[in-house]
């Protein structure tokens, strides 16, 4: 009889449960802003950052912390415990260093400082199929809630901006633009995708496309980076307006939040501001066929849960079918940064 030499460990598991203890850490780290910290002057010891970061637990306590940073990939070190010295990675030298356009730090301030909370309420989540964020007392809904509120629309948009930067630059890039001359960003927070993408292609001319408490906020991105001839500000409401018509038609982050109605709705919408030709652009972390690969998207997608009761993240096959629904004649699926992806259809 063949018997398996394999032996069980309980490692993996191990390493899975204890898995909040790690993610606490990192995004502890980018709370104090260590590697903003360490950007600005290498090689510190583990006293000097404790003072930067306004440390008052033991220095032990201090060694532990740091080094579990450097175990994990995100620090280097030279010497070991009063003698070490302290590095940023190239990661997260150019990720985690705020100072940095490319900074992608506020997706993770955004899970430190909300969710974080919410997440502890996943089993109320599963079990309810309600919303678990600051909405989940009901009265207002979460868009309504962080829209009214400064503080948490700013911590919400730099989230975004964080967890969506990487993206944007690899689509002004790498998508063909050449045979498009307008571009409206449906639901464009900051402003950001409309400023990498005029930014790279000068030939297109951009529009900023959300609600208006966003305005002054994508004004400040599109002046930081001296793109006003070539990016306007628009705001309003697409659900009740519709969009301005344009070449392309992009969407960041947009449809997940929704249920398939309200997402085949939307797609609907940019169909109609398109001419033939035209593109649309749903950049998101779109899940494998296979539901195997992107555990990051189906992860999102429970994050959707959290935060919107109703949306959810998708596949490239739901994309092809909702975008057939609505009469796009065909579609494409090019790898972004990390775990994400531009799902395009073409009127």
């Amino acid at each position: 009889m063949e018997t398996s030499t394999t032996q069980p460990t309980p490692a993996a598991i191990l390493q899975m449960g204890s898995g909040f203890w790690a993610s606490k850490i990192l995004l502890t780290a980018v709370n104090f802003e260590l590697f903003t910290h360490l950007a600005k002057q290498s090689n510190q010891s583990a006293k000097n950052l404790k003072s930067l970061m306004d440390l008052k637990c033991t220095d032990r306590n201090t060694y532990d912390f740091l080094d579990c940073l450097t175990g994990f990939g995100f620090l280097k070190r030279e010497g070991l415990l009063e003698t070490a010295r302290y590095s940023n990675t190239l990661d997260t030298d150019v990720f985690l260093d705020k100072t940095k356009p490319s900074y992608i730090g506020g997706i993770l301030e955004m899970m430190n400082n909300r969710l974080w909370e919410f997440w502890g309420n996943l089993d109320d989540g599963l079990k309810t199929g309600l919303i678990q964020n600051e909405a989940k007392d009901g009265g207002e809904g979460i868009f309504d809630l962080i829209y009214g509120n400064p503080d948490l629309l700013k911590n919400f948009v730099n989230g975004m901006t964080g967890v969506q930067m990487g993206n944007f630059m690899v689509l002004a890039q790498k998508f063909d633009f050449s045979n498009y001359k307008t571009l409206v960003d449906a639901g464009g927070s900051a402003g950001v995708l409309s400023a990498m993408v005029a930014k790279n292609n000068p030939h297109i001319s951009c529009t900023t496309f959300d609600l208006l408490p966003l305005e002054t906020m994508a004004n400040e991105t599109i002046q930081k980076f001296q793109l006003e001839d070539r990016v306007k500000v628009l705001s309003g409401d697409f659900f009740k307006i519709g969009l301005p018509k344009a070449d392309i038609v992009t969407m960041g982050n947009i449809l997940h939040d929704w249920d398939e109605v309200t997402k085949i709705n939307l797609m609907q919408i940019a169909y109609d501001a398109l001419p033939k030709g035209g593109a649309f652009i749903a950049i998101e972390n779109v899940i494998d066929n296979d539901r195997k690969q992107n555990v990051f998207g189906m992860m999102m997608s429970l994050n959707m849960l959290i935060e919107t009761g109703d949306g959810f993240d998708y596949t490239f096959d739901d994309f092809n079918r909702w975008t057939k629904k609505v009469g796009f004649t065909s579609t494409e699926l090019m790898p972004l940064a990390g775990p994400s992806s531009a799902a395009i259809a073409y009127k």
